[in-house]
């Protein structure tokens, strides 16, 4: 994650060092800061206890760390961006705990609770910060080299996009995600690079970097919460489809509309790669976990779904603890209940994105320096003069 985000944020000419190198002081904050905020609501006994479960979801809170980071590269200093982490860290771990312990729903690619949640708390952090300062000059000036690494970072997150969905899945279901993040994958790219070879975005029927940095990348999103539920190859293929025409579609129409309504930059198109995907990956998942039945399942359904296990003491429950080892109670949700839980806490994700971004950009204002553009550019606080070298 460090190389991929790192890398696809180097397009931008003054922010090159600033977006590569945070990335790791990102990472090395969050992973240790996410095991306490996430161990404090999964405390046993007073106790924080790690295991690799637990880097993993400190691993995801990282990556929503570095989601955000996109909408606010320009705007913040490194000390602003560490203090944006330690806020955001903590809402993450609430709104996961809430999502995944109380709703009790199904996101094993993390689209949800990482991209919609990353995305939109960044965009609100950027509007409040970009709304109280003066706009003088566009960040947006590319050169040819950053803008390669860039499309190497790309082509690095795309590769191992499959292992990330796949991470937290176990046995038929983790075979489930790998391959339907695969089709889906290929499929947002064909339809990326078609519509760069037709007249639909441009009549020189170019490619644009900005679209092979982003939209190729959206079906890894789009599929995240239902990787490893029941939709078949041909499921992945259109959602993939689906979400690489509607990142294009955000790039050329919404992004736009936003910036001239709301004043939000957004120099990273996370909105189009993780906000709207996040939120086709939501509905795709809600449907297909309206969808489920122990006929397509079989017993695994249980585990797909925990909330579906039927109440303990019941002759369902015991039934099934015959053809089912160790599985724990449930709640005896329905499918279609179990799809309504998948929407309400996509509902709860933006409400913990919205409301903690708004105010964490309000706190940000304390931290404000006199001219924070170039503070954080790439000009201030790095030197890229080598030290002479003294031969004996």
């Amino acid at each position: 994650m460090v190389i991929g985000f790192g890398f696809l944020g180097t397009f931008l000419k003054r922010y090159g060092y600033s977006s590569a190198v945070p990335n790791l002081l990102i990472a090395a904050v969050t992973l240790q800061w996410a095991t306490l905020c996430q161990g404090f609501f999964q405390m046993q006994r007073g106790k924080i206890h790690v295991s690799i479960t637990n880097l993993l979801h400190a691993d995801f809170a990282t990556l929503t760390t570095f989601i955000s980071f996109g909408a606010v590269l320009e705007l913040t200093t490194p000390i602003q961006l560490i203090v944006m982490v330690i806020c955001e860290v903590f809402i993450f771990a609430a709104n996961e705990y809430i999502s995944l312990d109380i709703l009790k729903i199904s996101d094993v690619g993390v689209s949800m609770l990482v991209h919609v949640f990353g995305a939109y708390f960044g965009l609100m952090v950027s509007c409040v910060l970009r709304n109280n300062r003066p706009e003088k000059e566009s960040v947006c000036i590319t050169l040819p080299t950053p803008d390669l690494f860039s499309v190497m970072g790309t082509i690095f997150l795309w590769l191992f996009w499959p292992t990330l969905n796949a991470s937290l899945a176990q046995g038929d279901a983790q075979h489930r995600a790998v391959i339907n993040t695969y089709y889906s994958l290929a499929a947002s790219s064909v339809v990326t690079l078609a519509i760069g070879l037709s007249s639909f975005v441009d009549k020189k029927q170019q490619f644009f970097t900005v679209h092979i940095q982003n939209s190729t990348l959206a079906g890894g999103v789009a599929i995240g919460t239902a990787a490893d539920m029941m939709i078949h190859p041909f499921g992945a293929i259109i959602v993939g489809s689906i979400a690489g025409l509607v990142s294009i579609l955000g790039m050329v129409y919404l992004t736009p509309g936003i910036n001239r309504k709301f004043g939000i930059r957004d120099p990273c198109g996370i909105h189009n790669l993780h906000g709207l995907s996040g939120l086709i990956a939501a509905f795709v998942g809600a449907i297909a976990a309206a969808l489920a039945t122990e006929k397509n399942y079989n017993y695994s359904l249980y585990r797909q779904f925990p909330a579906r296990t039927p109440m303990g003491k019941t002759l369902d429950y015991w039934d099934l603890q015959y053809h089912v080892e160790n599985v724990q109670p449930g709640v005896g949700r329905s499918a279609l209940c179990q799809g309504a839980y998948q929407i309400a806490a996509l509902g709860t994700t933006l409400a913990f994105a919205v409301v903690g971004g708004l105010v964490t950009g309000n706190m940000q204002m304390d931290f404000t320096l006199e001219d924070v553009m170039y503070l954080s550019s790439t000009l201030f606080f790095w030197n890229r003069t080598h030290p002479p070298v003294t031969f004996f």
